[in-house]
């Protein structure tokens, strides 16, 4: 069979108003997806710069493309398939760091956006302030024309703003953080703070962070996919991207140089998100968080797969019902109760293969907001969250690096090394959890002196190395 054609623009590229730091998989299927209907519906020059801040890998994908792109939301009664047009070009910061600051800086440029992950901040999740010892942090204090770092890049750029006139914009967090909006300010104000006060006071008055919560479950593309796609369009879009229907974007109101029309597309505009942020990262991260370890432990290669063993399902909605909302406020317009039933039905469409591997990454940077912010507020109020604790102890039982065949791990985290190092050194359940409590920068210091939450945690922990995930959970009784 011959190659199919590649995908290609065939509209005019849209007049770029925002750029974006980070264009994996979600920020194509969500951020971008609103922005085209946003402009398809409504108008306005919101074209995205695209910036990857490591890998080559989008630009390769995209670029060919003229920036476009397929968005396929997955369901079960099939797949379907829309072309994305909002990326008018993908940069790649390693190769051409002027070339990013010089975009941010362009005054048409309202808005940055950032899908990062947790760890592109380079802050202490402990604490939420900017590690100075970083080493990306200390190249750009030392090289800030040159940056690598998002702080670093967002820093320069809004130092050109400044010093050109080109005005101030918004800078737009989308990752799943508690108060991401102040954490993304809090950590380019302590950049800026380091290298230039003067220049910290102006972002500190001109600059916009605002809050957001951002919900759609997007597996990894596979080859797969691809070719199903291609099968079905007649197209070749390495670039394509899967997801399920459900979306959710909730957004500060807090815009200083103007917006999309994303509330014409189901945005909520809201004066705070911290009830909705609260909700779906304790809700949603924090189960599929417990369920990404025990089930990966477990044996489960999906969530829908760990969920269709009533044993799993069972676990979570204990979670839910027992563990995570007494610590949850509601959000207005938001039943907290069929919110998590909505959250069940989606673990178990079996057409979003998301991987328990996939969800398991970068744990040491998630845990703290999903899972320990949960079990310090039960343990405030005198209670014990057992649930939690059996999470924290897979967690740990996971980043040894050894499953429960005795097969290796691929564990990817930024402190993948020294948990590992930490976990092998350690003899027994008690001490390894001692030793991986130890981490400041994931475990605040008084839950980890917190001698119920420690013994709870040991204990899970030795249950999971005597009898298994499965097992474990199966038996679990809190």
């Amino acid at each position: 069979m011959p190659d199919k054609p590649r995908l290609s623009r065939t509209a005019p590229a849209p007049k770029v108003g925002i750029v974006h730091l980070g264009p994996g998989a979600f920020f194509r299927a969500f951020n971008a997806v609103y922005t085209d209907e946003a402009m398809a519906l409504s108008g306005g020059d919101w074209g995205i710069t695209a910036v990857s801040l490591r890998s080559a890998t989008a630009r390769d994908q995209l670029e060919p493309q003229g920036g476009t792109y397929t968005s396929v939301t997955l369901a079960p009664d099939g797949e379907r398939d829309k072309v994305i047009g909002a990326i008018t070009q993908v940069l790649v910061a390693p190769d051409d760091p002027e070339a990013v600051i010089s975009a941010i800086a362009d005054p048409a440029v309202r808005i940055v956006s950032l899908t990062i992950t947790e760890k592109g901040y380079c802050h202490s999740p402990a604490t939420g302030r900017l590690r100075l010892d970083h080493p990306d942090v200390v190249h750009d204090l030392a090289h800030p024309e040159a940056p690598r770092s998002a702080p670093g890049f967002l820093v320069a750029a809004l130092a050109r703003r400044r010093d050109s006139g080109a005005g101030p914009l918004t800078v737009l967090s989308c990752d799943n953080l508690p108060s991401n909006g102040a954490l993304a300010r809090g950590v380019v104000l302590d950049f800026a703070r380091a290298l230039d006060p003067d220049l910290a006071d102006w972002i500190a008055e001109e600059i916009s962070f605002p809050a957001t919560m951002v919900d759609r479950i997007t597996p990894a593309t596979t080859a797969d996919d691809v070719a199903r796609l291609a099968d079905r369009a007649g197209y070749d879009d390495p670039g394509c991207v899967a997801h399920e229907q459900f979306r959710q974007w909730v957004i500060e109101d807090n815009f200083v140089a103007g917006r999309p029309a994303w509330d014409s597309v189901g945005v909520q505009f809201v004066a705070s998100v911290e009830a909705h942020e609260t909700m779906k990262l304790r809700c949603l991260n924090g189960t599929h968080s417990a369920l990404a370890y025990l089930g990966y432990l477990g044996g489960y290669e999906t969530i829908s797969e760990t969920v269709s063993d009533p044993a799993f399902a069972a676990f979570c909605e204990h979670l839910w019902a027992q563990e995570i909302l007494p610590t949850v406020e509601r959000p207005e317009g938001e039943d907290l109760k069929a919110y998590c039933q909505t959250l069940l039905a989606r673990y178990r469409d079996p057409s979003i293969r998301h991987r328990t591997w996939q969800i398991a990454m970068d744990g040491s940077q998630k845990l703290p907001q999903r899972i320990l912010g949960t079990i310090a507020d039960t343990r405030a109020a005198g209670g014990m969250p057992e649930g939690l604790c059996l999470v924290v102890a897979a967690w740990m039982r996971y980043v040894g690096g050894v499953d429960e065949t005795g097969a290796p791990i691929d564990v990817r985290d930024p402190l993948a090394a020294r948990l590992k190092a930490a976990s092998d050194a350690a003899d027994g359940a008690e001490a390894t959890v001692a030793a991986l409590l130890a981490f400041d920068e994931i475990f605040a210091p008084e839950l980890a002196a917190d001698a119920p939450f420690r013994d709870a945690v040991s204990a899970a922990f030795a249950r999971l190395e005597k009898d298994g995930a499965r097992a474990t959970v199966t038996a679990f009784k809190p």
